[in-house]
């Protein structure tokens, strides 16, 4: 372990762990498969999902299928049926992407004020576990979808361990039970009709080992087994969905409508270049892009000639620079114009990489308009005021046949809304728009609006060489703070030199705005006196905001894979069927 402390104490980038294997550029387009198969995901139960359907000869799509209907049972504060999530999918025999939108969308009768009162914004608290919080889910579409394009195994096998599971019960583990006890007097989970029986069984908040079934969950699944999507979007469940949004305390007001009008998109993959490789990600509402564009600005603002201390400026201003983009330019791309490529120029990260500004300056947003065609109008925003929670999850998967799938799943903050639906909670994506209206009267590029999708920091990526073989799958849950953590992991192993799991092990380093974020561990304090000493304006993390990154990479000989260990998920492996 010398080397690792090592490398994160000094956070060394051009370290000499030369026993290492690495991902490395092939020679020639990969025709045949022989890495075998790997899951990282969030919580042990969704890895043996998903690890069973692999088994069964199920490809990685019918695995993030059945891994992620785990998750909303084993860990309910991080996402579920009643959220929505981003998958990129990679299919080896025609190396193509897809990227399936699945984000939750506002109720047609949604208006840019709904969080506004007397000309005040509500808190974000208020707000949260609000009715108006509540967006149509698009967890169960992205199933469909996703199945529908590249599923293998019959729908209804793929929610057999979830129902058994939620069925016959399962150990409650040490993180949901302390979220459970954290939020008894926070929030409205311990309060409202159904989580509050649940969690909370005679007023006592579920401990740790405790064997908790949920009936409601299963019964929701063999619905959605039997019937497909139309189960969920529509009849009974649908009912009691809108029923649990519309209730006081300040309902909101999504319909049966809504919910059966709700429909996936595919959206287009975003790739940029980092040296030799290519960073291929999602597309707006997702903020994949800050990703393409924090790597391709480090990589202008770094020589090798500098010492660690500078390369870990490169990365703090890299984020700063990205975040100011993302911040001021993304949102729902069916509602707004993104010059997402123009963002993403080469010359144009060129251009951002040169502007100077102090330690403790607020960047501001870029100008590339030289860099769009003509047919194009930038629009001009006002600042931005968007809030986001960290309650989301990711799962990363290869299966046997060297497919691959990237997910990213959220019902937005801790437990969602903490309305309960027939068995899970509702999501509070709606307070990811920008809350607060203007007082000058400018417009937002994130504002509410009706049927619209909020901007989402959730990014799923997975990066190739020049010959499109895949070498990563990351991502990560955790609110703004996603693109840096899931850049910190292409870094890490692309120019850092590191493992996987020493990718994802490094302190985490958060700069957005005027400060910098620094993971309170024993090395993250020596970045942070360093930085401080720079002259940046830095902070510890909060207590709950943690990375959950599931990272997987292809090497020569075998797949590498690693789990977040600040969360309690499991990486396996599988080198034969």
């Amino acid at each position: 372990m010398k080397v690792l402390v090592t490398l994160i104490s000094f956070f060394i980038f051009s370290c000499s762990t030369s026993s290492i294997e690495r991902p490395s550029a092939g020679r020639l387009k990969r025709t045949v498969w022989d890495k075998g198969a790997m899951v990282s995901a969030a919580n042990p139960h969704a890895v043996d999902a998903a690890v069973e359907i692999i088994k069964k000869g199920g490809s990685a799509v019918d695995a993030a299928i059945a891994a992620h209907a785990v998750l909303g049972l084993v860990e309910p504060q991080s996402s579920g049926l009643g959220g929505g999530g981003f998958m990129l999918n990679y299919d080896f025999a025609s190396g193509g992407l897809t990227f399936i939108d699945g984000r939750e969308i506002a109720p047609a009768k949604a208006t840019m004020d709904m969080f506004m009162k007397d000309g005040n914004v509500m808190s974000f608290r208020e707000a949260w576990v609000s009715g108006k919080a509540v967006g149509s889910p698009g967890a169960v579409a992205l199933y469909k979808t996703a199945h529908e394009r590249s599923g293998k195994m019959p729908w209804d096998e793929l929610f057999l361990y979830a129902i058994d599971l939620a069925e016959n019960g399962f150990k409650v583990s040490a993180r949901l039970a302390g979220f459970v006890k954290a939020l008894q007097s926070y929030g409205r989970l311990s309060i409202n009709e159904g989580s509050k029986d649940y969690f909370y069984p005679n007023g006592i908040p579920i401990k740790e080992g405790h064997i908790l079934k949920n009936q409601q969950y299963a019964n929701t699944l063999k619905k959605i087994s039997n019937e497909g999507i139309k189960g969920f979007y529509e009849g009974p469940i649908a009912e009691s969905i809108v029923e649990s949004a519309t209730k006081e305390p300040n309902p909101g007001s999504l319909s049966i409508n809504d919910l059966k009008n709700y429909s996936t998109v595919i959206r287009p993959v975003i790739c940029g270049s980092f040296r030799d490789l290519s960073i291929c990600t999602t597309s707006p509402p997702s903020s994949g892009g800050a990703q393409i564009m924090i790597a391709g600005i480090y990589d202008n603002l770094i020589n090798n000639k500098m010492k660690q201390r500078e390369k870990i400026q490169a990365f703090v201003d890299a984020q700063r620079l990205s975040y100011a983009d993302r911040d001021h330019y993304f949102g729902d791309p069916d509602e707004v114009e993104i010059p997402i490529d123009a963002l993403l120029h080469p010359d144009y990260l060129r251009q951002r990489s040169n502007e100077k500004f102090e330690p403790g300056a607020i960047p501001t947003p870029g100008d590339p308009s030289e860099f769009v065609s003509a047919s194009i109008d930038i629009p001009i925003w006002g600042l931005d005021n968007t809030q986001e929670a960290s309650g989301t999850t990711h799962i990363s998967i290869i299966d046997f046949e060297g497919n691959a799938v990237s997910m990213t799943a959220t019902i937005e903050s801790a437990f969602g809304s903490h309305r309960w639906s027939s068995g899970f909670l509702l999501n509070n994506e709606m307070t990811d728009f920008s809350r607060k209206v203007p007082n000058d009267g400018s417009k937002l590029a994130n504002a509410v609006a009706p049927n619209r999708r909020p901007r989402s920091s959730m990014s799923p990526t997975m990066i190739f060489d020049k010959y499109n073989n895949l070498l990563m799958i990351t991502g990560s849950p955790g609110g703004n703070s996603i693109p840096a953590y899931v850049s910190k992991t292409i870094l890490g192993v692309f120019d850092w030199g590191l493992s996987a799991q020493q990718a994802v092990d490094l302190p985490n380093i958060v700069a957005r705005g005027e400060k910098v974020k620094i993971e309170s561990s024993r090395h993250g304090k020596k970045i942070k006196r360093q930085l401080k000493k720079d002259g940046y304006k830095v902070s510890d993390f909060g207590r709950n905001e943690v990375s959950g990154l599931h990272l997987i990479t292809v090497l020569p000989s075998k797949l590498d894979g690693a789990y977040d260990k600040r969360r309690e998920g499991k990486v396996v492996y599988l080198n034969e069927k």
